[in-house]
């Protein structure tokens, strides 16, 4: 196999082919140290009202009866940072000795209070001592040390507490908070939310405490995986080792929740990197625990899996997206989005037009009428079962290739080897679907074609490791110069739901972050449940294709201003189906105004009953009574020509 000239591989990671977790230091937090060996630690935050310490108490108790081990609350103030006090007590009285930690925004003097009570204080660089009013601030190097001086004089305190009470601390940078001064020197990336942690970690060292966590908190996948690689560069080259915690913020609610966070966070545990993590849904904090530990769970074992030829260098750079290029062929490949390929060839019983209602196409039997929905499946694999009847316009079958050559019009073969490939006379003189294993690129059989513009390869693996043994197959096309389009396709054996769709969230989601892959293909023994809805919704997770509404919502705590759940549930209900726009709904201001410039609209908690409406990152409307706020969003919405109608049924 060749390899190009690249970028090393330590840079980010150990390796890129054997599974190894990264080792970074162990952190003391309470009895529950983080980092070393010991095993991934799963962790949520409380979404009570820190001042009713009953109702924290409780909720506390059914996320660490959950598996929670680490519980974290809101300080928004001195008063909150007191009560952590009260909440300890009767914790510690209950029985419970799981590790609090207080999460700080806006208020040192909240944060110097909490750290003499629990284990451990999480600090937002980006609004600790700096602001954030979206301006644009000219420095140079004198006034920016000036402002880095100001910055350690209102820290240093913290640190010093932290250190003499035994006090971790985690640094944790968020995308939607990155300040001003930040901004205007680095820009809205993830360098800049790097940096923004990197000045607050050397005044650490510079202190010498070292009981430090970082975090590179993004509610879009792509910039939070790209900041915790360049992370791990930056502190590779400064001697550091910190541990790290994993965890995709405002990731929504549901399926679409769960996948955007296992893309995400997945990604980098795939890589071995990542000692903590928390799965933020905006649903109640106790549901996200299991979600943490299933995605978690199956690294138990991982380091046992087949193993991969090594990668010494990479052919593209991991910390920036570049799609790779590939050629046209039919409409996969080139500048054409990614396609999802639905599987019936599991199906028992006769294909009929009823079937491919799974797959997002409705057949209407009075005016013989096809409707495809926007997550409808684009091409549709059926392997030796033939279909006797009309697709949708613009839909094509997939037959194994035996069967298609006696079955040929509007299908295309699909090949389960190169070897057979090669071999056979019946091939399609327009599209060719052809498995394509990590064995196959030992020889030079990839060199042998690679002027066939006919082919799309479908990469499978059955290894315990497969998305690493996928990404090498991938690596291995690029090194040649073999641009053939490329679906990725995966099994999963489970027949439950959520296995199936953190796991392919995971498997096949690292390789579009990293720009890889033309088409999908997913495959699970779930009885009549269509997996349609998990390759969209992988797709719309990665940005590759935007299918349906985006929703950015926070998973509440006790700053949030509003019943966070309830407001989602009616926004989603009147807004599901504005395909391609971004919707924001945050709880308070603390990422609002920021991870508003991700999304087109805003809805932002800025009182008790007020509500902020956003255009962008702009500010429209201020303090509108909760009652009206839906409404207003959805008349902000049609002012802006961003509405259609939903579209009513013949």
């Amino acid at each position: 196999m060749s390899t190009e000239t690249g970028l090393l591989v330590k840079n980010y990671c150990d390796s890129l082919t054997t599974y190894t977790r990264r080792k970074s230091r162990v952190v003391h937090i309470g009895d529950v140290p983080l980092g070393g060996n010991y095993p991934i630690r799963v962790q949520s935050m409380t979404t009570t009202d820190t001042l009713d310490t009953m109702g924290t108490v409780e909720q506390s108790i059914r996320m660490i009866e959950a598996g929670c081990e680490y519980v974290r609350i809101t300080a928004p103030s001195l008063k909150e940072a007191e009560n952590l006090q009260n909440i300890k007590n009767e914790l510690r009285k209950r029985g419970y000795k799981t590790p609090l930690v207080a999460d700080i925004h806006f208020t040192p003097n909240a944060a110097e209070v909490a750290a003499r009570i629990v284990e451990k204080v999480r600090v937002n660089p980006g609004n600790y001592a700096d602001k954030k009013k979206f301006e644009h601030i000219e420095y140079n190097d004198a006034t920016y040390t000036t402002e880095l001086e100001r910055i350690r004089q209102r820290f240093v305190p913290l640190v010093k507490i932290c250190k003499e009470h035994g006090t971790a601390m985690r640094i944790g940078a968020n995308h939607g908070s990155l300040s001003d001064r930040i901004m205007s020197r680095y820009g809205d990336t993830p360098l800049g939310m790097v940096e923004s942690a990197l000045e607050f970690l050397r005044i650490c060292e510079e202190n010498d405490f070292k009981e430090i966590v970082l975090s590179m908190n993004s509610s879009n996948p792509l910039v939070m995986v790209q900041a915790y690689r360049l992370l791990i560069e930056k502190m590779n080259a400064e001697g550091m080792n910190y541990p790290l915690h994993l965890g995709v913020t405002e990731a929504g609610e549901g399926e679409d929740g769960r996948i955007k966070s296992a893309a995400g966070i997945g990604t980098l545990l795939e890589d071995g990197i990542g000692d903590t993590i928390r799965v933020s849904l905006t649903e109640d904090p106790e549901f996200e625990i299991p979600v943490a530990k299933m995605l978690v769970g199956r690294y138990a074992d991982r380091a046992k899996h087949a193993p991969i030829t090594p990668i010494a260098e990479l052919p593209y750079n991991p910390t920036e997206y570049k799609k790779r290029e590939t050629r046209e062929a039919g409409n996969f490949g080139g500048k054409n989005h990614p396609k999802i390929i639905g599987d019936l060839s599991n199906r028992k019983e006769e294909i009929t037009q009823a079937s491919l209602f799974t797959v997002g196409h409705s057949y209407n039997v009075n005016t013989s009428v096809w409707k495809s929905f926007d997550q409808a499946a684009d091409y549709i694999f059926t392997g030796d079962k033939t279909i006797s009847f009309d697709l949708p316009d613009g839909i094509f079958a997939i037959y194994n290739s035996d069967t298609w050559k006696n079955n040929q019009t509007h299908s295309f073969p699909f090949f389960k080897s190169v070897t057979a490939y090669l071999q056979t006379t019946g091939k399609s003189t327009a599209l060719n679907f052809v498995s394509l294993k990590v064995e196959d690129i030992k020889g030079d059989v990839i060199d042998k074609l690679n002027n066939d513009k006919t082919i799309v390869w479908v990469v499978e693996t059955n290894n315990l490791h497969g998305m690493a043994e996928q990404r090498r197959i991938f690596i291995e096309l690029i090194s040649r110069k073999n641009d053939a389009p490329v679906i990725i396709k995966r099994r999963y054996e489970s027949g439950l739901d959520d296995v199936v769709r953190l796991y392919a969230a995971t498997d096949t989601g690292a390789l579009f972050i990293d720009g890889m892959g033309e088409g999908l293909w997913l495959d699970a023994d779930i009885p009549g449940r269509s997996l349609n809805s998990i390759g969209f919704g992988i797709l719309q997770a990665t940005r590759t294709r935007i299918s349906k509404t985006e929703y950015i919502s926070c998973p509440s705590c006790g700053r949030t201003l509003f019943n966070l759940q309830q407001v989602t549930a009616k926004i989603h209900e009147r807004t599901s189906h504005l395909k391609g726009v971004k919707i924001g709904i945050m709880g308070c201001v603390v990422n609002g105004p920021g991870e508003m410039a991700d999304a087109d609209y805003g809805y932002v908690g800025t009182g008790v009953g007020k509500i902020t409406l956003y255009k962008g990152k702009e500010v429209v409307q201020r303090n509108i009574a909760s009652e009206q706020a839906v409404d207003a969003l959805i008349k902000l919405i049609k002012d802006n020509g961003d509405w259609v109608e939903i579209p009513t049924e013949s």
